[in-house]
């Protein structure tokens, strides 16, 4: 669907929005140079330094659907019959035409939640950013929201999540960020409108098919509306699927597709996100906004987010000095944001800034990645830092948290390793830049989305940054004894090697010749990973 921009900066002008110190149009849009246009987001963006030098962020990817510590999508998948997740809403909570995902979300307590901790840790740990979930695909605003009044402040924890990040990370020196992925609400949210395809409930709605504002009376959800949260029936599954692979089947087709239009039947849905997001916006004037959509959700309505917020960020630093992610952009417009790889590599060094973002486990907590220790392990996630800086890029890692808001011990452990790594290796990592080639070896990395899987790195995958002067060579793995560099193989015009340093571990022997530079490393009996050498000497940067 193409949104009608007219209809819906109408649609906002009619419900009134924040006024705040930013010059605002008539509709509530921050005023400024920047216009709702991909040739004017490029020609009025630059990436900003202090992302450049971060390389590094951390990220709470928590709410509500951590509560039932299943992993992802519990909000959609415990609304298919047969699916894992399911059957353990069925067995844990009821059945979901009684217990939905609305008493789920009330489940939310936060009651172990120390962010100013949480924070100082991952600090420790190497983070120079951090980014909070503002809205999941659940609808529920993790904030203090003026237009949606399934926020935090009214349900789960009683509390500004968002505005309780954001004072920690800054009082700790981060830059904060902020994730929005309440585009893709109104498709992934109408599981809930369905019904068993066998068994005894056989035919009858789940509850957000029959729950009105009406039937809050006297409950905790008392003068909230279950479609306002369920974000209303849009493409129900019709009456009489009689197979749940049928009706799995039917869900895939209809909605769950990942589209980036709105919902046909309710254009006010699209009208009331930009809403919510100017709204968060303003409110906490985040560093860094992350959209989970194909370059911009709902199209010029996107485009109208995207300007507003680098206009506000005029007003605030008179010049833009935010980033915007967003994913599989075009090539014509990433100049004007910063592309995010979702859980990927690339095989090359690419020319602007960009970012990859991954979890240790799922992107919500699941109980399984701790009792089978499947978590990304801290040598794991060095290899990507490493690979991923070499390329040009940062790495948003997402730190998995229960829905009581604390930590386990296995990703304890994995923090307490990357800042072990940190200490004595930050220098060729933070505030580096791309060297002339990203590095060499073996190993094959797959490109693009949500392609992860690989053989493991290895001691001849070595990975290249530059800071203030040094090369630094990156080893993937620690190599026994001898090892070579051909990148770094002496030639006519190419660079020369006078001294090589293994940081925290003093000097080493090298020799230079034809063939590359030839180091002889110490054993490693300390249990250390990912060994940094600091190149210097003439011409090598």
């Amino acid at each position: 669907m193409d949104f009608n921009r007219r209809s819906v900066l109408a649609g906002m002008a009619a419900l009134g929005t924040a006024r705040g110190a930013v010059a605002q149009s008539p509709m509530g849009l921050s005023a400024g140079p920047v216009q709702p246009t991909w040739p004017s987001l490029v020609a009025n963006y630059r990436y900003p330094d202090w992302f450049r030098d971060a390389k590094l962020g951390l990220w709470s990817h928590w709410g509500p659907q951590a509560v039932p510590e299943q992993g992802d999508w519990y909000g959609r998948l415990m609304y298919i019959q047969g699916h894992s997740v399911y059957d353990h809403h069925v067995k844990t909570y009821g059945h979901p035409t009684k217990t939905g995902m609305i008493d789920i979300q009330n489940r939310w307590t936060a009651d172990r939640w120390d962010p100013d901790a949480l924070i100082a840790r991952y600090k420790k740990a190497g983070a120079k950013y951090f980014v909070s979930l503002a809205c999941h695909h659940d609808n529920l605003d993790c904030y203090d929201s003026r237009y949606h009044a399934w926020n935090s402040l009214r349900v789960g924890p009683k509390r500004d999540v968002v505005g309780t990040w954001a004072k920690a990370a800054r009082k700790a020196g981060l830059k904060f960020g902020v994730s929005n992925h309440a585009a893709h609400a109104w498709h992934w949210f109408q599981t809930a409108y369905g019904y068993d395809a066998e068994g005894p409930l056989k035919g009858i709605r789940y509850d957000a098919a029959t729950l009105r504002k009406a039937d809050g009376k006297g409950k905790w959800w008392d003068g909230l509306d279950p479609q306002e949260l369920y974000t209303g029936a849009h493409i129900v599954a019709p009456e009489g699927i009689e197979t749940m692979a049928a009706l799995h089947k039917w869900h895939d087709v209809h909605d769950g597709e990942w589209v980036e239009n709105g919902p046909p039947n309710d254009p006010a849905y699209v009208t009331k996100w930009l809403l919510r997001q100017t709204d968060l916006i303003d409110k906490y004037k985040p560093d860094l906004l992350y959209f989970d959509d194909t370059e911009l959700p709902f199209g010029p309505v996107g485009l109208e987010a995207a300007a507003d917020y680098y206009n506000r960020s005029i007003a605030w630093h008179g010049k833009i000095d935010v980033v915007l992610n967003a994913k599989k952009i075009e090539p014509g417009h990433r100049l004007g944001l910063v592309e995010d790889v979702e859980r990927g590599f690339t095989d090359h060094l690419w020319a602007e800034p960009w970012q990859t973002d991954t979890c240790l486990g799922d992107w919500f907590y699941n109980i399984a990645r701790l009792r089978d220790k499947s978590y990304k392990s801290a040598p794991e996630v060095i290899q990507r830092l490493a690979d991923v800086v070499s390329k040009n890029g940062n790495l948003l890692l997402s730190v998995p948290q229960p829905g009581d808001g604390s930590i386990d011990s296995e990703v304890e452990h994995i923090l307490d390793g990357m800042t072990d790594w940190v200490a004595i290796n930050g220098e060729a990592i933070f505030g580096s830049r791309p060297w002339r080639r990203y590095g060499e070896g073996p190993t094959i990395v797959p490109t693009g989305m949500m392609n992860e899987a690989m053989k493991p790195f290895t001691a001849r995958d070595v990975r290249f940054t530059t800071n203030r002067g040094a090369l630094y060579a990156l080893f993937l793995g620690w190599p026994e004894a001898a090892a070579t560099i051909g990148s770094l193989a002496r030639t006519v015009n190419g660079g020369v090697v006078e001294r090589v340093t293994l940081l925290g571990g003093g000097m080493i022997d090298h020799r230079q010749d034809a063939k590359g530079l030839h180091v002889t490393m110490p054993a490693n009996t300390h249990g250390r990973f990912v060994p940094v050498l600091k190149l210097e000497g003439r011409g090598l940067v």
